[in-house]
């Protein structure tokens, strides 16, 4: 009779066990990725931060007389129209860059570059 009762225990536990892993609630799904209008945001605020960097070259090679201020204000013109346009560009596509505008505005910032000394 002893065999009896512990075989219907173990077979209730293992049954119950059974019912635990079964009714495990599935994982949460991964997280969602950035939304294409995030990527375009993030792309006009890497090259925001590209100008801010090249500005402060700018300001720094001014102020180590490597060129004198009209020059180093000529630059800063020519950053100031690049964000223009960079800003231009994003409006249009509220609020964000395309690859290919992100593209061609590093190739302009790429030109500034050389002109600043970097």
């Amino acid at each position: 009779m002893s065999r009896i009762v512990r075989a219907l225990a173990a077979s209730a536990l293992v049954s119950t066990l059974a019912a635990c892993v079964v009714n495990q609630p599935p994982p949460p799904p991964p997280p969602p990725g950035p939304t294409p209008h995030q990527i375009a945001v993030e792309r006009l605020h890497q090259v925001d931060g590209r100008i801010d960097n090249l500005s402060h070259r700018i300001d720094v090679h001014v102020n180590q007389g490597y060129y004198p201020p009209p020059q180093g204000g000529a630059l800063h013109h020519r950053l100031d129209e690049i964000r223009g346009e960079a800003h231009n560009m994003a409006a249009q596509h509220g609020g964000g860059l395309s690859g290919d505008e992100q593209r061609v505005l590093n190739q302009e910032l790429d030109q500034a570059a050389h002109a600043i000394g970097e």
